[in-house]
């Protein structure tokens, strides 16, 4: 289960990348926006705002994160679906997947299926963390390897879940479209008050943390959180109240007008 409010937490931060991957989307006029794994649909809600002329569909597999989202005041359209089973309709001239394909073994392929079922001259943008070698994951895996817990949270690690934007760029050219894709380091500064959780686990807990959470019983969650808290906090030093955290993320926007050009 994905709890809204908890992958609300920090909510700049997060929105961020999600900004900067629309910025880089040049579609003017786009008959249907399709934000798959839209969340709690705050974000989705932008891309009406973007293209108030255009029908904008939020789908995400959580039903607790679309009961959140209908909730808004916006005239988008959400609705409970899977990304893995998800086909274009043939309109979706601008298709959007923000922080979602990480959870997604074998999304290479999906890509390459949207990439030849998207209508000629559609924009496929996508964003998905890069930071699985990072201090945050790198004392998961080690807290997830430890006896206690070993046998129980090893098969939910993932291993290299995403692709460098080279990679992306190279399977979706090879795919007919024209790409652009690049990585950002963003430095989040979030703030340490003495008496709270170490932020980065707070962060954490949003999202990489919601499959250990959900495979442990309370006394397990427990223990296991406050083991990671304190390889968290020798990672993560508090300075002048704050922790300095640098987040890496790959973006992708791809063209699928070559493929139109080439055929003519």
């Amino acid at each position: 289960m994905w709890d809204p409010t908890t992958y609300l937490r920090y909510a700049d931060e997060r929105s961020r990348p999600f900004h900067d991957l629309v910025a880089r989307i040049p579609a003017e006029r786009p008959r249907s926006v399709v934000d798959l794994g839209c969340g709690p649909g705050q974000l989705t809600a932008t891309l009406a705002e973007r293209w108030p002329a255009s029908r904008v569909i939020g789908l995400d597999s959580s039903p607790e994160m679309i009961d959140r989202a209908a909730a808004l005041d916006t005239p988008v359209d959400f609705a409970v679906a899977d990304v893995r089973d998800w086909r274009p309709a043939g309109d979706e001239d601008v298709l959007l997947t923000n922080a979602v394909l990480q959870w997604v073994p074998g999304h290479q392929e999906l890509l390459r299926r949207w990439a030849a079922e998207l209508p000629s001259g559609a924009w496929l943008a996508m964003q998905v963390p890069g930071n699985f070698d990072a201090p945050s994951h790198r004392a998961l895996r080690e807290v997830v390897d430890l006896p206690a817990w070993r046998a129980e949270l090893a098969p939910l690690q993932r291993t290299d879940p995403v692709d460098d934007p080279a990679d992306y760029a190279a399977l979706l050219t090879a795919a007919g479209c024209s790409v652009d894709a690049w990585e950002t380091t963003y430095v989040h500064l979030l703030p340490a008050p003495p008496a709270a959780d170490h932020p980065v686990l707070a962060w954490m807990e949003g999202t990489a943390l919601r499959p250990v959470r959900a495979a442990l019983d309370a006394a397990g969650w427990s223990a296991f959180r406050a083991e990671l808290g304190v390889r968290l906090t020798a990672a993560y030093p508090v300075r002048q109240g704050q922790v300095y955290f640098p987040f890496r993320r790959v973006f992708v926007v791809a063209h699928t007008g070559d493929r139109a050009e080439e055929n003519l």
